[in-house]
């Protein structure tokens, strides 16, 4: 349009991100998942739990859902923007969209 080049908001943020040499979860408000074997997962910038039994973890972001499944699991913290899930995981799920249940 008139020359002038459009692009997502996304796009946008991500190239902020990388030529302000920013880290992208700062900039894209990105989930950070950090595993650490099969036992244990800590998971940054969640919006919430949205079910949690001992087999199934449900956490909302703000792109989508993480889901973790597995036996025993166990969420040992939580603050506002961090959580430890322990147990033994068997799956880690990705969702985008903003309407997932």
């Amino acid at each position: 349009m008139c020359g002038i080049f459009y692009m997502e908001k996304e796009q946008i943020k991500k190239k902020l991100a990388s030529a302000a040499s920013m880290p992208k979860d700062v900039v894209m408000g990105a989930s950070v998942v950090t595993v650490l074997g099969m036992s244990e997962v800590c998971i940054e910038n969640y919006s919430g739990i949205t079910e949690y039994t001992d087999t199934l973890v449900r956490i909302r972001t703000k792109h989508g859902q993480i889901q973790l499944k597995g036996s025993c699991l166990e969420i040992e913290f939580y603050t506002n923007d961090e959580m430890k899930i322990t147990g033994s995981i068997n799956l880690i799920e990705f969702q985008e969209g903003r309407n997932l249940r």
